[in-house]
């Protein structure tokens, strides 16, 4: 399967308004996970199939996710292998486009521009760059032709536990936004992503959670995913799929500080626990 595609290419059609007829529905939005990965921290190897990832799509689907987030390359923080565009494309390809079908928006996860084009003409709908625009110089200009929303993720090479983490986030998504605007991307397409367990310390992950609201100066809506992440087997020692109730707590505190979209593994329980907290805090 070659990776070429029009990476710099005209767009064939406009889905500006899918980032703002989401951002419209009453509720927090949630973000299901599906990894088409044999390495995945979580779930790798689980939905190589393309069956399987089918039916898992459907669940989460069924389970309430507003978007769909798939990636076919790992990109946990520490052992993940990096793969070729054409490899990445060859795990997506009998998978994206059935899952595009189903109704609800497609994010295709991956650092890669070219792999962004492609899955954008199968039918994806959001680009999800966990470099936040930095490693890929062509892909803010490919979502300003496509006009799609993306997802800007702050992330390191390494975690410096030195660091003021809030201050670094400041500056990386500063420079995520000059790249966007010299690319032509609007500002109202970008979801900001602190990035939780991505180039952190656990401590700097909690952190940033316990701080998101200071990145409510940049306007942008903030995504958080922080389901099953390591910084939470820091507080309470556990396996990622014995991480629900703590993916569940910080995600629920993510959105008392501004978060407006979760990214889940376990999309039921994260749907009801929100639900569930939103009915508590109608009756105040």
């Amino acid at each position: 399967m070659s990776a070429r595609s029009s990476t710099l290419g005209p767009a064939q059609d406009a889905r500006h308004d899918i980032l703002p007829a989401l951002l419209r529905k009453p509720h927090v939005l949630v973000m299901g996970v599906l990894n088409i990965t044999p390495d995945s921290f979580s779930d790798g190897g689980e939905f190589l199939d393309p069956a399987a990832a089918l039916a898992q799509a459907e669940r989460l689907v069924a389970d309430g996710a507003d978007i769909l987030d798939i990636g076919a390359e790992s990109t946990r923080p520490y052992g993940a292998k990096p793969i070729s565009a054409d490899e990445e494309i060859a795990r997506l390809a009998p998978i994206l486009p059935a899952i595009a079908r189903l109704g609800v928006p497609v994010s295709i996860d991956t650092m890669k521009a070219n792999v962004a084009a492609w899955a954008l003409d199968q039918g994806a709908a959001i680009a999800n760059d966990v470099w936040g625009l930095h490693r890929d110089p062509a892909m803010a200009k490919l979502a300003a032709e496509r006009g799609v929303p993306v997802v800007v993720m702050h992330n390191r090479d390494e975690a410096d536990p030195a660091i003021d983490i809030m201050r670094d986030m400041a500056t990386f998504f500063e420079r995520s936004i000059a790249i966007a605007d010299t690319a032509g991307l609007p500002r109202d397409s970008i979801v900001l992503d602190p990035g939780i367990g991505f180039g952190k310390t656990p401590e700097q992950s909690t952190i940033a959670l316990a701080r998101l609201g200071e990145l409510s100066r940049f306007g942008r809506p903030i995504l958080v995913g922080a389901s099953r992440k390591r910084f939470i087997a820091s507080v309470s020692p556990s396996e990622p799929r014995q991480r629900i109730g703590g993916s569940l707590a910080a995600h629920l505190l993510a959105v008392q500080n501004g978060a407006r979209i979760i990214r889940a593994h376990d999309v039921f329980e994260t749907v009801q626990a929100l639900r569930v907290a939103a009915a508590i805090g109608d009756k105040r």
